[in-house]
C-alpha cells in the first residue's frame, strides 16, 4: 500500500470512529439513517451535481445495477448498526463490525477481483482482526456476564457487531468494484447511492410523520454531523482503493478503532483500558504489515 493509500485510510479512520460516537450517542432508528442521508443529500448536491452532470447521463446498466445494490446494502447496514447501538455498548458493537468486515472483504477482493494476499498482508489482517477482538473485551467475550441483563445486552452487541461486519464486508466489495473495474467516481458513487437511500428510507419516516418530526427536532444536530463527515472518510476510503489493493485498504481501515479506543472510551466512561491499548496497538501493527505487503 501506498504512503498516500495510507494517509488516506488513517484521516478517514478518525473521522469515521467520530462520527460513529456521534451515532451512539444520539441513539436513532431507521428516521435516524433518513435525516443523515437527507442532510447527506442537501450538503454535498453541489459537489454531486458539478461532478455528475456530465458523466451520470453516460452511465448504463451495469452502472446504474451497481450503484443501486450500494444503496440497498448501505441502508441494511446503518440501520443495523444504529440497532446495535441502541441495544448494547459501542465497544463491543463497533470492533465486532469493523474486525468481521475486513475479513470478508478481504476474502471478497481475492475469490471475486482477483486480488493477490502477500504474507505480511495475512498477518496485517490478523493483527488488526486480534486486536479488534482484545478491544471488545478479549476472552470477556465468551465468559458468561455477570448478570442476566449483562448477557443479554452483551449477545445482543454480538449479534448486531457480526451482521453489521456482514454488510460492511457486501458494500465493500460491491462499492471497489464500482471504482475499480467500472472506473466510476468515487464521489458520485456515494453521493448517487445516497439518493437512493433517501428513497428507500423515505416510507419509514413518512409512515408516523408525527414521530419523525419530534425525533428530527431532537437528532437534526446529530444527523448533520453524520451526515457532513460520514460521506468525506468513506470517499477517502473508496479513493484509497483506486490506488492499493482492496484486500489491504478495507483491513487498514480498522485503524478507526485506536481512535475509537482513545476518545470513545473517555467519553463514554467504558472501562478496560489497558486490553483497549494493547488491541490498538495490535491494529497499529496490523496496519503497517498491510503497508508493507
Amino acid at each position: 500500500m501506498s504512503a498516500q493509500a495510507l494517509a488516506l485510510v488513517l484521516l478517514a479512520g478518525l473521522i469515521h470512529a467520530g462520527w460513529n460516537i456521534m451515532a451512539k450517542k444520539t441513539g436513532g432508528d431507521a428516521r435516524f439513517a433518513f435525516f443523515t442521508s437527507v442532510w447527506m443529500f442537501i450538503v454535498w448536491a453541489p459537489l454531486g451535481l458539478w461532478l455528475g452532470w456530465g458523466a451520470v447521463p453516460a452511465w448504463g446498466a451495469a452502472e446504474w445495477a451497481v450503484v443501486g445494490v450500494s444503496a440497498v446494502l448501505h441502508v441494511v447496514y446503518f440501520v443495523t448498526l444504529l440497532r446495535g447501538y441502541r441495544a448494547a455498548d459501542l465497544t463491543v458493537v463497533y470492533p465486532l463490525a469493523r474486525g468481521t468486515g475486513p475479513l470478508l472483504s478481504s476474502i471478497g477482493a481475492v475469490l471475486l477481483l482477483g486480488e493477490a494476499v502477500t504474507l505480511p498482508g495475512v498477518l496485517g489482517v490478523l493483527g488488526v482482526v486480534l486486536g479488534v477482538v482484545l478491544i471488545a473485551g478479549g476472552a470477556r467475550l465468551w465468559r458468561p456476564a455477570a448478570s442476566s441483563a449483562a448477557r443479554v445486552q452483551l449477545h445482543r452487541g454480538l449479534t448486531y457487531g457480526l451482521l453489521t461486519g456482514v454488510w460492511i464486508a457486501a458494500y465493500t466489495v460491491v462499492d471497489g468494484y464500482a471504482v475499480k473495474v467500472l472506473v466510476l467516481s468515487p464521489i458520485l458513487v456515494d453521493y448517487v447511492g445516497n439518493a437512493g437511500r433517501v428513497l428507500l428510507l423515505a416510507p419509514v419516516a413518512w409512515r408516523d410523520r408525527a414521530a419523525t418530526a419530534r425525533l428530527w427536532r431532537a437528532q437534526w444536530r446529530g444527523a448533520l454531523v453524520v451526515g457532513l463527515f460520514s460521506p468525506v472518510a468513506y470517499v477517502l476510503v473508496l479513493y484509497a482503493v483506486q490506488q492499493a489493493p482492496l484486500s489491504h485498504v478495507a483491513p487498514a481501515r480498522e485503524v478507526s478503532m485506536l481512535f475509537a479506543a482513545l476518545i470513545g472510551g473517555r467519553l463514554l466512561g467504558e472501562g478496560d483500558r489497558v486490553v483497549r491499548v494493547a488491541g490498538a496497538l495490535l491494529i497499529g501493527a496490523g496496519v503497517v504489515l498491510l503497508a508493507l505487503g
